[in-house]
């Protein structure tokens, strides 16, 4: 089902912010793809300026905007994706350390509820892809958020996630990799309970890794990829706008 529905509630343009970035990194809109926005705005059921107000948040995270080009989704080159997955491993490796002593035993149960019902979802539980749909649902946020680290956070959720939730969608439908990265999962969770920093850290960073291996063998498997690989200035931070460290999503 589409993410794009008509809206009805009073904040036109947070409203719509939600939604874009549900529909972009649910796959509904493909790397590169050009965005109208007057189809946009007639999907939504809004006039053009929230629409416009909501993709200038996106800017520099889900969509880039080109002189007489218009918007379109973000596009990866493979120097901009591992240098991404780099910058990840190291944060959520320190998110990991940090959250193996400040988590608390009942965020730790809630950690493993949480998987539990992702192992229930029927496109993980056939191997077809793992879905993480929000926030809330996703097991790396709630790691982060339990490392009580504010400045880690707004790093991780409020910047270098939003470009990561498109690569993940992709990594986890290659064949093998949603239940490879379920049992990861488990083992992160496993050694979060030992309260071991080093044990935690190493477990996530060798989870990171493995999620950038397939990732990497994602993008070069596309039709139509690699032509321009790795070209500096080809990816997502050719013109980005740079927005508060603060900004909340």
């Amino acid at each position: 089902m589409s993410a794009l529905r008509p809206i009805a509630i009073t904040s036109l343009a947070e409203e719509a912010f939600g939604k874009l970035v549900q529909a972009i990194t649910s796959g509904e809109f493909q790397p590169g793809q050009k965005l109208s926005e007057a189809q946009l705005a007639r999907q939504l059921g809004i006039s053009r300026g929230p629409l416009r107000e909501a993709l200038g948040r996106l800017e520099g995270r889900l969509v880039m905007r080109t002189p007489r080009i218009g918007v379109r989704v973000i596009d990866f080159s493979y120097e901009d994706l591992e240098q991404l997955f780099l910058v990840r491993e190291a944060l959520e490796g320190m998110a990991a350390r940090l959250a193996a002593e400040r988590m608390s035993d009942a965020e730790l149960t809630r950690l493993q509820d949480l998987l539990a019902h992702h192992a229930s979802q029927p496109a993980l539980a056939s191997g077809s892809a793992y879905h993480q749909q929000s926030q809330d649902q996703d097991f790396h946020f709630a790691i982060v958020r339990g490392a009580r680290c504010e400045r880690l956070e707004r790093m991780l959720l409020d910047e270098l996630y939003y470009q990561l939730r498109i690569q993940r969608l992709r990594s986890s439908t290659r064949p093998g990799r949603a239940q490879q990265a379920l049992t990861e999962h488990r083992e992160i969770v496993a050694a979060l309970a030992t309260r071991n920093p080093d044990a935690a850290e190493g477990t996530m960073r060798r989870h990171i890794r493995n999620a950038r291996l397939s990732s990497v063998s994602a993008l070069k498997s596309e039709p139509g990829e690699g032509a321009g690989a790795g070209r500096k200035g080809d990816g997502p931070q050719a013109s980005p706008r740079r927005r508060s460290a603060g900004k909340s999503a």
